[in-house]
């Protein structure tokens, strides 16, 4: 088969990070912003950076999808696994995967239908922890001091509120003013229910005996902020008795189920924490009124007690006999007791005073001479088998030490022999090595010797030649260094001539005169 090459053509190459790009450009451009409905798959809850990463599906199709951390602090929604959404984001790619994704702004349920599962689900959720149990309900307080009302300061709900509170039973009320619908009110809500909770009884802001949680009725959209997890968890955790007022009778939030008490509307939550100042004043007053009716009766029926138990009491004398007669009684018996009582004193006496003889100090003395003869018995008998026992270790340690010191001398005399053969052994060593270091000398000093003379000028004399020293035993190496009338030494292969120097030409010219260099910039003429 035979292999073709492709069609040559002009376009330019570009890099996969340049296509990767192009492509995220375009994508961008085009799917800036869309809505798109789907279900909530693969969520796992924000990453460690806090991003978000799920996918959102339906029965053909899937895309993947982003929720930046700053964008999900904001949200009123939160993604939960299996629930339908509509999601409003931006288009784009991912060029480390070549993949697309959804960057998602904005999130919401897809319909009513959606937020009914989404609350259901949370119920159960919540539920199965314990929140909604009736165990954990607190009882109002019967008269409350300060009450605690968190919903907004602007509504129709505060005034309603307080207007019934004065009607009823005037009251400090503390308002802690937060939105109740929007993104933020679920935390604001969480944030107030915690800040109440946190005051100090003895503080200078005195905390509330109980809470009001209250806000008018809307949509299912409008009360979701009450829906929210960290609503009910801060009602939950909530140590003062809190009662909800959220939407009319016929709206259910999740804090309805957690709250101590529902209120149906903002005005009976005002009418469940205080009782109506006259009725109990009445009240207190007919209660007044049966304590002193009571107190009279129970009076009269003590005195007319007292009287006929005074009719019932005996007389002087005859409470006097019975005591009179345990007295003569007692006279008569206390004789025979105090010579009974002497008998005994005198028999201790006695015996205190054998006691007594018996540690007497010169009994005493005696019986410690007696003690002091036999340790001194006992410590002569003790010195002599000391002494016994000291001589027989003296006796085996000076055994021992003598067949130590024998067997050291043994062990001396072994290693002094041992040593000389191993000194006898090293001086052999030592002789032959240095009778071979001297002869390695004279043969170096040999090889030496014929070297210097090879290179000495002693040798070049044996051939006729002559070296020519000034008066200071120089040597001259240049004739021009020889002026008339100087005096020479010449020293020949054996032995040396003095001579002086004359001036003229020499008889024998050289084979070769080096021309002298002409000076610059001169007119004087050369000689030769």
């Amino acid at each position: 088969m035979v292999e073709t090459e492709a069609a040559p053509t002009n376009a330019p190459e570009i890099s996969v990070s340049e296509l990767s790009n192009a492509l995220k450009r375009t994508l961008e451009d085009r799917f800036s912003f869309v809505r798109v409905r789907g279900e909530v798959s693969n969520y796992r809850g924000p990453h460690s950076s806090g991003h978000v990463y799920f996918s959102l599906k339906d029965q053909n199709a899937r895309i993947d999808a982003v929720i930046w951390r700053s964008t999900f602090a904001r949200m009123r929604i939160r993604p939960e696994e299996g629930l339908e959404v509509i999601a409003a984001g931006k288009i784009t790619t991912f060029p480390g995967k070549s993949a697309y994704q959804i960057v998602i702004e904005s999130l919401e349920p897809a319909g009513v239908g959606a937020l009914m599962a989404l609350m259901e689900a949370r119920r159960v959720k919540l539920a199965a922890e314990g929140l909604f149990d009736t165990s954990r309900k607190k009882p109002l307080p019967y008269l409350p001091r300060v009450v605690g009302v968190v919903t907004s300061p602007t509504g129709a709900v505060i005034r309603d509120i307080l207007h019934r509170l004065a009607d009823r039973f005037p009251s400090h009320v503390l308002v802690w003013p937060v939105r109740v619908q929007g993104e933020t009110s679920a935390r604001e809500v969480a944030d107030a229910i915690s800040g109440f909770n946190a005051l100090d009884p003895l503080g200078a802001i005195e905390r509330p005996d109980v809470l009001i949680v209250a806000r008018g009725g809307g949509s299912l959209e409008d009360l979701w902020g009450f829906n929210d997890e960290i609503v009910v968890r801060a009602a939950a955790a909530s140590l003062i008795p809190l009662v909800s007022a959220v939407g009319h009778e016929t709206d259910t939030t999740l804090i309805d189920h957690v709250a101590d008490i529902r209120a149906p509307t903002p005005t009976a939550a005002a009418e469940l924490v205080v009782p109506v100042r006259a009725e109990l004043i009445a009240r207190v007053a007919r209660d007044g009124g049966r304590l002193t009716n009571g107190a009279l009766r129970l009076g009269e029926r003590r005195r007319a007690e007292l009287r006929a138990l005074a009719r019932a009491l005996p007389s002087g004398e005859a409470l006097l006999a019975s005591p009179r007669q345990r007295l003569d009684r007692a006279g008569g018996q206390m004789a025979t007791s105090l010579r009974a009582a002497g008998d005994r004193r005198r028999i201790a006496l006695e015996r205190m005073s054998r006691r007594l003889a018996a540690q007497s100090p010169r009994a005493r003395m005696a019986r410690a001479h007696a003690r002091l003869e036999g340790f001194s018995e006992r410590l002569k008998r003790a010195g002599k088998v000391d002494r016994e026992r000291r001589a027989q270790s003296l006796a085996r340690v000076e055994a021992r030490l003598r067949a130590a010191l024998a067997a050291r001398a043994r062990l001396g005399a072994h290693q002094a022999e041992r040593f000389r053969e191993r000194v006898g052994l090293a001086q052999e060593r030592l002789r032959r090595a240095i009778a071979g270091a001297i002869e390695q000398r004279d043969a170096r000093l040999d090889a030496l010797d014929q070297f210097l003379g090879a290179l000495s000028y002693r040798s070049v004399l044996k051939r006729g030649f002559a070296l020519v020293r000034d008066h200071e035993r120089l040597p001259l190496r240049s004739a021009a260094a020889v002026s008339a009338g100087k005096r020479l030494s010449i020293e020949f292969a054996d032995g040396e001539a003095s001579a002086v120097a004359e001036g003229g030409p020499s008889l024998f010219p050289s084979r070769s005169r080096k021309r002298a260099p002409k000076e610059k910039n001169s007119d004087q003429g050369v000689l030769f």
